[in-house]
């Protein structure tokens, strides 16, 4: 008799592709108009004299360059347009600057601090 067990069989279902899970976040691209969800904001902590963005329970300190984005954020420009503010006030490439920009935003749409239009027209 051999210690070796024969090989379990593999179900067909197992082999088969899974349809992909619906992502519970947003996925922030060029063409998003991103917006803040109605229990976030950011605001100018005068005692400690810096920005925070307030969630229920949740504080975040983003840093200088998060905050220069996030004041942007309202609802009705794109990625690209606020890459596009971004350039032209800090003469820089809107290229680069969406590069840097859209892994921050989904960052914060990945925690819960960030929503797209599409996201709140099909709520």
């Amino acid at each position: 008799m051999s210690d070796q067990s024969a090989p379990v069989p593999i179900s067909d279902a197992a082999t088969e592709p899974q349809p992909a899970k619906r992502s519970l976040r947003p996925q922030i691209t060029a063409d998003s108009v991103p917006k803040l969800p109605r229990h976030v904001r950011l605001k100018h902590d005068k005692t400690r004299d810096r920005w925070v963005i307030l969630a229920p329970e949740r504080v975040l300190a983003p840093d200088d360059v998060a905050v220069m984005v996030l004041q942007l954020v309202d609802g009705s420009r794109s990625v690209t347009a606020i890459a596009a503010t971004l350039a032209q006030t800090y003469n820089a490439s809107p290229e680069v600057i969406l590069a840097d920009i859209i892994p921050l935003l989904q960052d914060l749409a990945d925690k819960g601090f960030l929503l797209t239009m599409a996201e709140v027209s099909n709520a």
